[in-house]
């Protein structure tokens, strides 16, 4: 899975060992365990079972140990990268998942995981697209309808952006909020059918399906109506606030114009 693109300007170079440290946030690491993270990914074929769950575990462990910031293609993973920029992959449950929205609305309000699911559920089945070029074709995704959660709380009139923020303590995304409103910007329980996985920044993720994958918030635990945007984490290094697909990275045009 990759939520880091390259930035469209001053890109890194391919094999550099670290990226800049921003203030308070956490430290992007480099690409030292690529080769053995392979070997753990073709070691988990062999064992066989469900493929997917042995490489989110593998992550998990070898990330907490020595955030790489990317796994690469692993055997069985699905055609994702993986990237983090914190020490560990974080996890919430049943017992400790809640997700609150505030800021500019009415009804602020928490919800637990068995809340989000009572909710009315959407199904989507779209190409995820990474900034760097690589896709995963025909993705399912299900969830909450952001629009919705957005209606139950009630924007009040001066709120026009969304902040996003993510329990690992370092990611943060945003979107206008006629980008949220839009029938293909989900607040996603499920990937493929399965609960989305802690590598996959579960047990609930932004998924704004038109927009590069950046853009989609992993392990979301806050959303903050505010009257501006605030561009988000990878913006600050220099990354398009706007990632539609094919259209961003100097161009800033609506898709569906």
């Amino acid at each position: 899975m990759n939520d880091r693109p390259s930035p469209p300007v001053k890109t890194p170079e391919p094999l550099r060992e670290r990226e800049p440290e921003e203030p308070g946030r956490g430290t992007p690491v480099g690409r030292r365990l690529v080769l053995a993270m392979l070997g753990l990914g073709a070691a988990g074929v062999y064992v066989g079972g469900d493929v997917q769950d042995k490489l989110d575990g593998v992550l998990a462990s070898v990330t907490a140990k020595d955030p790489t910031g990317v796994t690469d293609l692993l055997p069985g993973g699905g055609g994702f990268r993986f990237y983090s920029v914190s020490n560990s992959i974080p996890h919430r449950g049943e017992a400790d998942y809640r997700l609150t929205i505030g800021g500019l609305v009415d009804r602020p309000v928490s919800y637990k995981l068995s809340d989000l699911r009572a909710l009315p559920q959407v199904r989507m089945v779209r190409d995820v697209q990474c900034v760097t070029g690589w896709r995963v074709p025909k993705t399912a995704f299900s969830g909450v309808r952001l629009s919705t959660l957005l209606d139950a709380a009630g924007v009040q009139g001066k709120g026009t952006a969304l902040r996003f923020t993510c329990f690992d303590g370092v990611y943060s995304e945003s979107l206008t909020l006629d980008q949220a409103r839009r029938s293909d910007m989900l607040v996603a329980l499920t990937m493929n059918d399965k609960p989305v996985t802690d590598a996959h920044g579960g047990p609930v993720r932004l998924y704004a399906a038109p927009m590069y994958f950046y853009k989609s918030a992993k392990w979301l635990s806050g959303i903050t109506v505010t009257k501006d945007v605030e561009p988000g984490y990878w913006e600050h290094y220099g990354y398009d606030v706007d990632g539609w697909v094919g259209k961003s990275n100097g161009r800033h045009d609506d898709p569906t114009a």
